[in-house]
């Protein structure tokens, strides 16, 4: 079972509304206190976002022909994957669904209860662990199966951001363009609090365990680290000097979230008089709303305002024959 963040079902104000609403009600992506959360999403953030972010999901649909890329690569990346198992002497049945949205976790669970399977390889398209991601994920994912009246073996995968079929993918993704010809290159992960890395540790503080440096037993699943753990692999594949690129987060609520902030990068490289930047954006495994729309548009409109002339994404896996192979040995290995 591979599962994905998610998506509104369609652009409209009520569906982006429903989405948002069950997105930002976990309990793992805003930490706070509930009754609090629930002021917070419900009362402000939600009637507020909703209208707004129904108008970029649907320049997002738009441009991928009326349908969200995210559930649209999902869908491909299963099939695919079902083609190859389907000729196993054993049988292995491959589901894809969505923390938030459809196809739904519930809904997958109850058909996958029902078949009645030995194993159960839940596998999270996060390659960089975070409580937000792949935490409220499995947690969801095994609270379901706990309710099953026969739990068969179940095995969890709860990152892969070393796996040298990533890396592999997101080199070959590179490789169309010529980095030579870019002023600068950005690695931009997708934000998170401040707060939430440093729950990883029992000092509660992130920037005491050289996350920005090194992988160690304290920070091997801290979210931050294992992103500039990523960057290094491929900066190191692609020869690409550590001068020459920039680590940042994007899509921040506010200024307590991990820094460097990917706007403000893209504005400082153009005020420094840089023409090209290419971006990579190695948390996302398919282009969405925060690749397509947020670096390709928005990034690219600041870029221009000070003085920029291309913000150039790296696209993301999607479909790629070499990601289908990399999911295919990463789900092998838990057999």
């Amino acid at each position: 079972m591979m599962i994905n963040l998610g998506t509104p079902d369609s652009p409209k104000v009520g569906d982006v509304r429903k989405y948002l609403s069950e997105f930002l009600n976990d309990p793992r992506v805003i930490d706070i206190p509930w009754l609090a959360r629930k002021i917070l999403v419900n009362a402000i953030i939600v009637p507020f976002r909703a209208p707004k972010s129904a108008k970029i999901y649907k320049e997002l649909f738009e441009l991928s022909g009326g349908e969200s890329p995210l559930l649209v690569y999902g869908e491909k990346l299963k099939a695919t994957l079902q083609e190859r198992f389907n000729n196993e002497d054993h049988e292995v049945t491959v589901e894809l669904a969505m923390r938030y949205g459809n196809p739904s976790l519930n809904t997958v669970c109850e058909r996958m209860n029902k078949a009645g399977y030995d194993e159960v390889v839940v596998f999270p398209l996060f390659p960089q662990y975070a409580s937000a991601s792949t935490g409220s994920a499995l947690e969801k994912a095994l609270r379901l199966i706990k309710n099953w009246y026969v739990i068969p073996a179940v095995k969890v995968i709860s990152q892969y951001y070393d796996h040298e079929g990533y890396i592999n993918t997101i080199i070959e993704r590179a490789r169309k363009y010529d980095l030579k010809e870019y002023d600068h290159i950005l690695f931009s992960y997708h934000g998170l609090p401040v707060r939430q890395v440093d729950k990883v540790y029992e000092d509660r503080r992130c920037d005491n365990h050289n996350c920005e440096s090194e992988i160690n037993e304290e920070n091997r699943f801290c979210y931050k680290a294992t992103c500039y753990a990523t960057t290094r692999l491929i900066a190191e594949k692609l020869n690409i000097t550590e001068k020459d690129y920039t680590v940042c987060f994007q899509s921040r609520l506010d200024k307590k979230w991990l820094e460097p902030f990917s706007d403000q990068v893209v504005e400082e490289w153009g005020k420094k008089g840089a023409k090209k930047l290419l971006v990579f954006s190695p948390a996302f495994v398919s282009d969405c709303l925060e690749t397509t729309i947020e670096i390709g548009d928005e990034y690219q409109e600041i870029f221009e305002k000070y003085g920029g002339e291309k913000v150039q994404l790296v696209e993301s896996l999607n479909d790629h024959p070499l990601w289908i192979d990399t999911c295919e040995e990463i789900i092998r290995e838990q057999f």
